[in-house]
């Protein structure tokens, strides 16, 4: 069988000849509202859609090659672009504003790919509600981003931000070093200025790592505020798309387009009722005052010195700002979740990618997960060049959903990180949220070595089902490091809001220094 992609604009493959001169551009302003200020230049006539688009293709195009950040152009943005600016008159919330799609999440005409050439041929007959959200409100689908293939449970040797379609997705703070995964051409790209915002999808880490990594905000929602279907599953009871963005206010008025109910998604038939009718609308300097914040120590101990000293830099901002810390929670049960989760997850991946599977165009010739596995082990030399499918294989092995290891193990999880765990803990602290650090700094790209994480602070609310915030707090040894605000569900607003003070209160996290294209190969 011969593997190949459909006829777009395969970025990963562009010639190093359409890198810039210079060895090293800075990568655009320091942080800011990159979306909103687009917004207002639009509006206003400053700036036209067309030309929003040219500027960040011409971005793509010189760095692009050095990042392996985004994966496809959409071929139809520049027509949809002209169309934007014929009808300033009907223009929405994001109208003219380019948006990356992680290439796990289906628009029209694109192929799906998940990072996997076993996907090659599914082209998307439909947009994924949440994309047909964002075009209502006048996005433009720039194209997909990168990831790490099949969202990162394939093995457990993986390098975060590889896959067979894309090839290795790296950090523009520094290029040998990792971008975090899944999301992570959606978080490099961003970081990059590759374009103003991103949309990525987390299991369990998977927006806010690379969003921590990356120096960006990312917002894990709420299970059932936004819809998945139309996105390449992992997990029912944990996926979730999420905004990530240079900036707290970005990701808000992201997620006002995104947020909603979908009848095809049963998990958000609560989401037009719960969510908020403007998540920009409480952000204020002084959103911190009087917010009781819990520092989950457990979540803190085991990072090096210098990510302690700025953890505890963030902590005297939060206190100069009017929030009360809390310190030594104990939030229970974090030990016991990793096995309980792992469980879950394969139970779920296995039934729900062949439910996917199942339901994609002709083209596409593995239609359940044990194909898919057998596609990976024909093709071995250009999809598990560096690590196998562990995981995948012990997901295929897994019985069907009725099997009592995965229903004790699923109620187990829910119960000890939601009602028990972080329900708990607010409640008997009287605290609107928990804090740690997001995760410590980036690490080197190593294939023989796998993903070394220092520490990670996601699984809780992942599994719980329960918002996640992350917000830059600074750069350790010239990386980024972020700060994580996670409570109850629906709790959107209010993290976002504290979020935004935190923001508004800390220094502005400098862009990246980017090599040429050319600089960044002679040095791989």
């Amino acid at each position: 069988m011969k593997i190949r992609l459909l006829s777009f604009c395969i970025l990963s493959l562009f010639p190093l000849a359409c890198a810039v001169a210079a060895d090293a551009v800075q990568a655009g302003n320091e942080t800011g509202d990159e979306v909103s200020i687009l917004v207002q230049d639009l509006k206003s006539g400053k700036i036209s859609a067309g030309q929003v688009l040219e500027k960040y293709d011409a971005r793509i195009r010189a760095h692009n090659p050095a990042l392996q950040a985004v994966l496809l152009m959409n071929p139809q943005a520049r027509a949809l672009a002209q169309v934007a600016d014929q009808q300033k008159e009907q223009r929405g919330s994001l109208a003219g504003i380019p948006i990356l799609l992680k290439d796990n999440i289906a628009a029209k005409g694109m192929v799906t790919t998940a990072g996997s050439l076993a996907l090659a041929d599914n082209l998307a007959q439909a947009d994924a509600p949440l994309v047909a959200r964002l075009r209502h409100a006048g996005a433009i689908i720039a194209g997909k981003a990168n990831l790490s293939e099949w969202a990162n449970l394939r093995s457990t040797q993986s390098t975060s931000g590889w896959s067979s379609t894309g090839g290795q997705t790296r950090n523009p703070y520094a290029l040998d070093r990792s971008p975090c995964g899944s999301s992570s051409g959606s978080g490099a790209a961003v970081a990059a200025r590759l374009v103003p915002a991103a949309i990525g999808t987390e299991t369990d880490g998977s927006i806010v790592c690379p969003a921590s990594v990356n120096g960006l905000v990312g917002l894990k929602p709420t299970i059932g505020l936004v819809s998945r279907t139309g996105i390449v599953p992992l997990s029912h009871s944990q996926d979730t798309a999420g905004p990530m963005t240079l900036t707290v206010r970005d990701a808000a008025m992201l997620l006002n387009a995104i947020a909603g109910s979908d009848s095809q998604d049963k998990a958000t038939r609560d989401a037009d009722r719960r969510r908020s009718k403007d998540y920009t609308a409480g952000l204020k300097s002084g959103a911190l005052k009087g917010m009781r914040l819990g520092i989950v120590r457990k979540m803190v101990d085991g990072y090096d010195v210098e990510t302690k000293a700025l953890f505890e830099s963030s902590l005297a901002v939060l206190i100069a700002q009017g929030a009360t810390v809390v310190d030594q929670i104990d939030l229970p049960y974090l030990e016991e979740l990793d096995k309980d989760e792992l469980t879950v997850l394969l139970y779920e991946f296995k039934a729900d990618l062949n439910a996917y599977l199942a339901k994609t165009p002709a083209s596409v010739k593995t239609r359940t997960m044990e194909e898919v596995i057998a596609f990976n082990k024909l093709h071995a030399d250009t999809v598990m060049p560096y690590f196998g499918q562990e995981l995948m294989e012990q997901a295929q092995a897994k019985g069907d959903l009725t099997d009592a290891a995965y229903r004790q193990a699923s109620a187990r999880i829910k119960l000890r990180a939601g009602k028990q765990g972080i329900d708990a803990v607010l409640k008997k602290y009287r605290l609107d949220a928990l804090i740690a650090p997001t995760t410590g700094t980036a690490w080197p790209i190593d294939y023989k070595a796998g993903d070394v994480v220092a520490g990670s602070s996601s699984t809780p609310a992942a599994i719980a089902g329960y918002p996640h915030l992350t917000v830059p707090m600074g750069l350790v040894r010239g990386l980024p490091v972020g700060l994580s605000l996670f409570a109850g569900a629906w709790s959107e607003a209010k993290l976002l809001n504290m979020g935004y003070a935190f923001e508004q209160a800390r220094p502005a996290l400098p862009a990246p220094r980017l090599p040429s294209a050319a600089v960044a190969a002679a040095s791989q």
